[in-house]
């Protein structure tokens, strides 16, 4: 009787053993490239989080600056216009030593020297953050508003959190001196509530 419930015991533990092994087995088959579904879209949120966060804490990344990436699998294309060689050179740099990435094609634009649209973004600087209810985008180190003046035009970019702010940051912008146009691609945070609200 003790023989039998000694057996019974190993077969019992034996069963749980394997099941545990399966159970831990599991996920990972799920995460692999092959079988791509929701793990493999986490994996890739994450990856993309991580280029993006080496991208905002460049040393010179800044408000007269704009950085984007697109990833297709292990390339990275890098786009945008910063106003320092050494910002297009860093962001290249920064990416291609994360792992996963095997190649970085780098299209950031770096803008020309020019006095005139240095002062029109020091202009559009006061112009858009002096405004009552934007001067909280300018407040952290990675603002979420950036003024990009190129021979004279000013285009805004980033996210906001509502639409009056977007038109807000429009009109303060339209209203800079020496400006030829202004382009506004500021994005909606929550496009969708935002909608709904109104």
């Amino acid at each position: 009787m003790v023989t039998e419930w000694l057996n019974m015991k190993k077969i019992k533990s034996s069963l749980l053993a394997h099941v545990a092994v399966f159970a831990l087995a599991t996920p990972a088959a799920f995460a692999a490239p092959s079988g791509a579904t929701a793990s493999l879209s986490v994996y890739d949120a994450k990856f993309d989080e991580k280029i993006r966060k080496e991208l905002v804490t460049l040393p010179y990344f800044g408000v007269f600056d704009n950085l984007a990436f697109r990833r297709d699998g292990s390339t990275v294309t890098l786009y945008g216009q910063v106003i320092r060689p050494t910002t297009r050179s860093a962001a290249e740099s920064r990416v291609v030593r994360l792992k996963g990435v095997e190649r970085v094609i780098n299209r950031i634009e770096v803008l020309p020297l020019s006095r005139f649209d240095d002062d029109i973004r020091v202009r559009a600087y006061r112009a858009v953050f002096g405004t009552s209810s934007l001067y909280r985008y300018a407040m952290s180190a990675n603002p979420s508003v950036h003024i990009i003046v190129n021979r004279g035009r000013i285009t805004l970019e980033g996210v906001v959190a509502n639409r009056m702010d977007a038109q807000l940051a429009y009109i303060a912008a339209r209203g800079v001196h020496g400006a030829f146009a202004v382009t506004n691609n500021l994005r909606v945070e929550n496009a969708d509530r935002d909608r709904r609200m109104s």
